[in-house]
């Protein structure tokens, strides 16, 4: 007689439905801290929905999506086991893309992919991304937790997120208007937001892991794991305020990988250089240790990371003070960072 062949469970093959369960459960109240009046349905469902009522109100609206990822700053959070930044990380990467032509995000969705599922540890995830569209003022309306045994580590996660914005065409900010004379405003960043991680942990964390708890006299007692996963900081309210409240804003640039040389350059019509200002601004400590430590020239330092400006604006001048004013208002630091010139194109530094 054959022997009676044991079934194999999915909890055997690596995957715990129970607590997949347990982390939707556990999440419930931070997706649902997002929620916007146009969000119908709730958490659980096969697909969100989002109410577009609202859109009516435009002569031609149009929808504004981005999708992005953090990058390798998530192993500097596994490394330190803190896991509830890296979601503002995710959102801020997508919403601060979707407003550079001055749409609001409306709702944003993400994708959690897990080596082993733990409920808590998603919780710490999704709490941050939740954290992040609040800061934002656009809905977590779906998501989806995907849990790899046997392709990723049992502690190993990535994530990604999708966002999609609206703005009505004629008050696209398109850069289409930017011309010599206009004035470039900095909008302070936080640190090194969600780029260059790669060249970081190789400049300053293998083999120095140890390092990353303790205080760093650069970093003024900080410690490095602090400095290294201080989260993106998200522009949308202050700036759609200015936007709507005094104008003048011709062209804005998310400064992410490539810095302000390249993603400000982006912006920019025919016959325009953008010339900014060496020494304008307050570049945070975090960056002299990344230069000192991986030996990098100037240059390299400012098309690899945002060198302290994590969102720039191209503004008529005479209309730049009150638009820096309002900014300023808004709790955000500003910088006047250089002006548009007649040239060939491109960012140059003097």
């Amino acid at each position: 007689m054959a022997e009676e062949k044991r079934p194999i469970t999915y909890r055997d093959a690596g995957v715990d439905i129970d607590e997949g369960a347990r982390a939707v459960e556990r999440i419930r109240a931070h997706v649902r801290s997002t929620y916007r009046p146009e969000v119908i349905g709730d958490i659980g469902g096969f697909g969100g929905m989002f109410s577009a009522a609202a859109l009516k109100e435009m002569d031609d609206p149009v929808l504004v999506s981005s999708t992005d990822g953090v990058g390798t700053k998530l192993k500097v959070a596994q490394l330190l086991d803190r896991h509830d930044t890296v979601g503002i990380d995710l959102v801020a990467m997508c919403v601060n893309d979707v407003l550079a032509v001055g749409a609001e995000p409306l709702f944003f969705l993400d994708y959690v992919a897990i080596g082993s599922l733990r409920a808590d540890r998603v919780e710490a995830i999704v709490s941050g991304i939740a954290e992040g569209c609040r800061r934002a003022g656009c809905a977590l309306v779906g998501g989806e937790m995907a849990e790899h045994p046997g392709t990723m580590a049992p502690d190993d996660y990535d994530v990604s997120g999708f966002c999609v914005g609206v703005v009505d065409r004629q008050a696209a900010v398109t850069g289409d208007g930017i011309a010599p004379g206009d004035v470039v405003l900095g909008l302070a960043s936080s640190g090194l937001h969600s780029n260059g991680y790669s060249l970081v942990r190789k400049a300053l964390v293998e083999g120095a892991e140890d390092a990353l708890s303790l205080p760093n006299a650069t970093l003024g007692g900080a410690t490095l794991g602090d400095a290294l996963l201080e989260p993106t900081r998200i522009y949308v309210r202050p700036v759609l305020a200015a936007l709507r409240e005094v104008g003048g804003i011709k062209g804005m640039a998310h400064i992410t990988g490539g810095g302000i040389t390249e993603n400000l350059a982006r912006v920019l019509p025919t016959g325009c250089e953008a010339r900014i200002a060496l020494g304008s601004w307050r570049v945070p400590s975090i960056f002299a240790l990344v230069q000192q430590a991986a030996a990098l020239p100037e240059a390299e330092m400012l098309r690899t990371f945002n060198m302290g400006i994590g969102y720039a604006l191209v503004c008529d001048a005479r209309q730049a003070a009150s638009v820096a004013a309002h900014l300023t208002a808004s709790g955000e630091r500003v910088f006047e960072i250089g002006t548009i010139v007649q040239g060939e194109g491109g960012v140059s530094y003097v």
